[in-house]
């Protein structure tokens, strides 16, 4: 039988999202997902507003950070029906050439949610049955938390996960974010989970100081300091703290040109520049930098659907704050969130949910 189904559709750049009915039956190795919370990243924005063209044609519902519940599957998918689950951001094909050498953020086959198929600014979601990440609503219920909120895992939480994992951050490193909104604000407190002292870099101070919080031992103001004075005050902070004046681990949050040109600004012997926000935007660098450094830089596309479970686990652990950076609105009110995220009016990541 049929499932009857809706999303908001972008047709257009900066276009209304028009709202659409559609039949959410899954095909064979697929599950249907009745969505229960959506989160809008600045990646969403991106292609509604700044000219981003995504890789699926117009009309198509943006959203990839998505989480619900599976209510029904196609064949040899049986298994996720009536499951919490929360849907990878990037959904890998597992079986091609690059999958089995462990390398699934480039997999060619991949399927990415608002830019590859069909997104989850919808009261359901078709996506294949491979590398979906169950949810413990009991342990969600004893972290005060619903699974719409747990929807932001998906990417503004594995992502910046997958970045310290992959860049090798290690107790007694020194992390430093640039950028603490949004993606940022969980890189830092991933970082502090990893056991690393973190300093946090923004041009916001309320950002700053929400953060401050929850994982950065030291905060920065951008406007405060030029490139020699911020890499100064991480400096002395590193000595102040006993720890190394090399090989620091720098992530690029921000998605902006100024913030990349900060970041590159704070190598160091050794360095690790992980760059994990997305900008269309290009900068002028001294390339030459990374060879005389002996220092490495990164790109990060998501994060591979493995280790997805332990990122949720510093959530449902404690060890990583979400409830005070995120707020709930009804997915029917799509075109005001939108405006009002991209005027930077709502503050915190913006869940749209289903009524």
């Amino acid at each position: 039988m049929p499932i009857a189904a809706h999303r908001w559709l972008m047709t257009a750049p900066e276009a209304p999202l028009v709202r659409a009915a559609f039949d959410a039956t899954p095909g064979p190795g697929e599950v249907s997902v009745a969505v229960a919370g959506c989160g809008v990243c600045h990646t969403d924005l991106g292609y509604y507003y700044d000219g981003v063209r995504t890789n699926a044609a117009l009309p198509l519902a943006l959203g990839h950070e998505v989480s619900g519940r599976v209510v029904a599957a196609g064949d040899g998918a049986g298994g996720w029906v009536g499951r919490a689950v929360i849907v990878p951001a990037v959904l890998p094909c597992g079986d091609c050439d690059l999958c089995r050498r462990g390398l699934e953020p480039i997999c060619r086959g991949q399927k990415m949610p608002g830019n590859d198929i069909q997104g989850g600014f919808a009261s359901h979601i078709v996506v294949p049955g491979r590398g979906l990440c169950p949810v413990d609503e009991g342990r969600l219920a004893a972290a005060g938390l619903s699974l719409a909120e747990v929807s932001v895992v998906a990417d503004a939480l594995t992502t910046p996960y997958q970045a310290v994992r992959r860049a090798g951050v290690t107790p007694g490193s020194l992390a430093i974010v640039v950028g603490a909104g949004g993606v940022g604000g969980y890189c830092a407190q991933v970082a502090a989970a990893f056991g690393a002292a973190v300093v946090a870099i923004d041009v916001d101070p309320a950002k700053l100081e929400a953060i401050a919080a929850h994982g950065a031992s030291l905060t920065l103001d951008a406007r405060a300091h030029d490139a020699k004075a911020l890499k100064g005050a991480v400096a002395g902070f590193a000595r102040a703290q006993g720890l190394r004046p090399t090989e620091w681990f720098i992530f690029e949050c921000s998605g902006t040109a100024a913030g990349q040109l900060a970041a590159w600004g704070l190598l160091v012997h050794g360095a690790t520049l992980s760059v994990v926000g997305f900008t269309m935007d290009k900068v002028e660098l001294r390339l030459s930098n990374l060879m005389a450094f002996d220092a490495r830089a990164i790109g990060n596309w998501g994060c591979p659907p493995e280790y997805y479970p332990a990122a949720l686990d510093l959530v449902l652990d404690g060890r990583v704050a979400l409830k005070p950076f995120v707020e709930t609105h009804p997915l029917d009110d799509i075109n005001h969130v939108f405006d009002a995220v991209h005027r930077r009016e709502i503050r915190r990541r913006a869940v749209l949910v289903p009524a």
